[in-house]
């Protein structure tokens, strides 16, 4: 009788490609943050998964190092977890120093080099052809035991015939037969991409053998080059200071060139998501809006505008182009914050001279306009799939250019045009747009805006209908362009206000009254509001309209506001003290503090504060006047000129929020913020200025490096 023998435990190298790919996307997501976030900054390390959203501690997303790290480790595991976690290295690009860029122009395009280029393309698509013949004979000999030499030679033939030029001739050739290089013989058109070339093949391929072999796969050929894997690219984190270089080579040898940056976007054709600063934005020339712009449908003739193309001759290179950029995704974000240089607004005007405007709303008074006008055949080009735009701070682009750009996206969900030429005209023309729902909308600082404008747009468009984030900051140097009057309007009429689905709410700098806040609807889902620059505003009535009507509210800003706190009539009159106290027992300890009750019963200590408040932006001198803060409310600064007055025994556990913390540790990461006096992070902070739309997280996203400096570190 044999003895059974032990079941052996499955290895790792038993499991099955999906899983893999399965557990490298789950450590994808584990970077993203939730859709359900709890307004706090990430600090702290991932030392457990959150059990329910939104989660202060542990953080509810991990870090972009920590999933960068997770997901290296697994390629050097062995070829099956390579295959798997590579895609997802690859996917999210995040620039970060000019070393690295140079070394990611090289990995995704081969240098810029065009003749060294040309040769290795050449090279790679002979061996991609011989690669993905040898895989098909390999998958009929398991049906078709003939594989004799006239076999490889009748599917050669066909492979080549599929190909129908899809692949230029030359660099079908033997490498040693191609002088001059190809580059050379093609000087008036491009050579298709790389992802394109092995493409045609893998698809010549697959076609050849379901006719012949109905049935058999063939793995598609095998590419190097991550730069199809590549969705998202931005320049948040980029810095050229402190390189100890002279304001000559900072002109004339640029790390970001216009030259590179195409070489890099005509390699991603799955690219969605593209962010720009003002470090690089002398790169974003003609070349690289087109690149970026016309991809997918735009590129095409007819597709979305009729069915008349819109250039009467093009050049056989224009077709080509439109070919190779007719396979791409179009971009579905993106964000141009600061980027003010003469490079940028010179190509984004010809850009919309050229695709965006009509002839009869252009100027044409020169043969050189006129000739490029007469082209124009149909109505303007949109891009419906552009869904989240930012342009904040973008001041130098013209009203007019700013104005035709944004309607020639119908499609927006998040529009953040904070401190920009946008005119009341746009507004109008938007109100009247039937595709577009808002979902966020930021008009902060707009100086050619009218209060009337803003309130018609937000009370008459269909558009601004389910809005759940508004930002509509002004401060000192610009108070937003209400009267009294207009504004009391608004909160009555506009359904954004009406239906009180507000998350995110900013009116700073507007002429709030009592009286306007007694017919204020409630608003039982805003989470962070935005009452500052308010000086005669007092702080009894922002205190009851909390209580009363927005008891979710965790995050107020009161930055120069109330006479209570030393502003408007109460300058030079309430001391620091007399402030202090004024804040403390009439907002602090009224609204957060958990009501005091004595039972037996454990059941009796579930009592909850009257409101969620547990976060106070305040001004530098007002935070100072504080000092080391009272009970467990401590001042956090940010990196720039603000700072906020946090109760660290607050936060969200759970999906819940709980106060009086004891030896937590979110508490104590609180604590280390509050030591560092304003040595955090760009990205530490509450109640965002700048919407994140790159991810689509609006007003409550978590951004660092530049981005977050604009939305927590900058005052205005």
């Amino acid at each position: 009788m044999t003895t059974p023998q032990p079941l052996s435990r499955p290895s790792i190298e038993d499991f099955p490609q999906e899983l893999l790919e399965a557990i490298c996307e789950h450590i994808f997501d584990a970077g993203t943050p939730s859709l359900n976030p709890s307004l706090d900054p990430l600090v702290g390390g991932a030392r457990s998964a959150p059990t329910a959203f939104p989660n202060s501690f542990p953080p509810s997303a991990w870090t972009d190092h920590s999933v960068r790290k997770t997901l290296s480790s697994l390629c050097v595991v062995n070829k099956a977890w390579h295959f798997a976690a590579k895609p997802r290295l690859w996917r999210r690009l995040e620039v970060r120093l000019p070393r690295s860029w140079l070394c990611l122009v090289d990995e995704l395009a081969g240098g810029t080099d065009r003749e060294a280029e040309a040769e290795q393309t050449a090279l790679v698509v002979g061996k991609s052809l011989q690669d993905a013949q040898n895989a098909a004979l390999a998958a009929r000999s398991i049906f078709v035991k003939d594989t004799n030499k006239d076999a490889v030679e009748k599917l050669h033939s066909d492979i080549m015939a599929h190909l129908d030029g899809s692949v230029p001739p030359e660099l079908l050739s033997a490498p040693a037969s191609r002088d001059p290089s190809p580059w050379r013989l093609r000087d008036k058109s491009k050579s298709p991409t790389r992802w394109r070339l092995l493409k045609s093949i893998s698809d010549a391929v697959q076609n050849v053998m379901s006719l012949e072999e109905p049935g058999i796969y063939v793995p598609p050929v095998y590419d190097p080059r991550p730069g199809r894997f590549v969705r998202h690219i931005d320049f948040n984190h980029f810095r050229t200071i402190g390189m100890r270089r002279s304001v000559e080579e900072g002109v004339s040898s640029r790390f970001v060139t216009a030259e590179r940056l195409e070489f890099i976007l005509k390699e991603a054709p799955k690219l969605i998501t593209f962010g720009a600063t003002e470090y690089m934005d002398g790169a974003l020339n003609l070349a690289v809006i087109k690149e970026l712009f016309l991809r997918g449908s735009a590129s095409l003739p007819g597709r979305g505008r009729g069915a008349r193309s819109r250039f009467d001759a093009v050049s056989e290179e224009d077709i080509e182009e439109r070919e190779r950029r007719g396979v791409c995704m179009e971009l579905e974000a993106v964000d141009f914050t600061g980027c003010i240089s003469a490079v940028f607004v010179n190509a984004l005007t010809e850009f919309v001279n050229t695709f965006l405007i009509a002839p009869n709303e252009a100027e044409a008074d020169d043969e050189e306009s006129r000739g490029r006008y007469a082209r124009f055949v149909e109505e303007p080009m949109t891009f419906p799939s552009l869904q989240r735009l930012c342009l904040r701070g973008a001041k130098s682009i013209p009203s007019h250019i700013l104005n035709h750009f944004v309607l020639a996206l119908p499609s927006l969900t998040h529009l953040d045009l904070s401190a920009t030429r946008v005119t009341p005209e746009v507004l109008a023309t938007l109100g009247s747009s039937g595709r577009m729902h808002l979902h966020s909308l930021s008009l902060a600082k707009c100086i050619r805006l009218t209060g009337e404008s803003i309130c018609n747009f937000l009370i008459d468009s269909p558009a601004t209908t389910d809005l759940k984030e508004l930002n509509l900051y002004g401060d000192s140097t610009f108070f937003t362009p209400f009267t009294a009057a207009e504004l009391r309007n608004l909160v009555q009429r506009a359904p954004c206000f009406t239906k009180g689905e507000l998350e995110y709410l900013d009116i700073s700098g507007t002429p709030l009254s009592p009286a306007i806040l007694e017919v204020f609807p409630k608003q039982l889902k805003l989470r962070s509001l935005g009452l500052s620059f308010m000086p005669f505003l007092p702080l009894d009535a922002i205190a009851k309209f909390l209580r009363t009507k927005a008891l979710q509210v965790e995050v107020l800003t009161l930055i120069s506001t109330s006479p209570d706190l030393g502003y408007g009539p109460g300058a030079g009159i309430v001391t620091h003290r007399q402030a202090s106290t004024a804040l403390h027992s009439k907002i602090i300890r009224p609204l957060s503090t958990t009501p005091f009750s004595f039972s037996l019963d454990s059941s009796g200590l579930s009592s909850k504060a009257p409101t969620n408040l547990r976060v106070v932006e305040l001004a530098a001198p007002m935070l100072s006047g504080l000092g080391a803060g009272a009970g467990s409310w401590r001042i956090i600064r940010s990196k720039g000129g603000r700072g906020w007055y946090v109760d660290t025994a607050s936060g969200w556990c759970a999906g819940e929020l709980k106060r009086d913390l004891k030896d937590h540790p979110w508490r104590d990461e609180l604590q280390k913020l509050s030591d560092a006096n304003g040595n955090v992070a760009s990205g530490v902070g509450w109640h965002a200025r700048k919407m994140e739309v790159l991810y689509g997280h609006g007003m409550f996203g978590r951004e660092d490096g530049l981005y977050g400096a604009v939305s927590f570190a900058y005052q205005g």
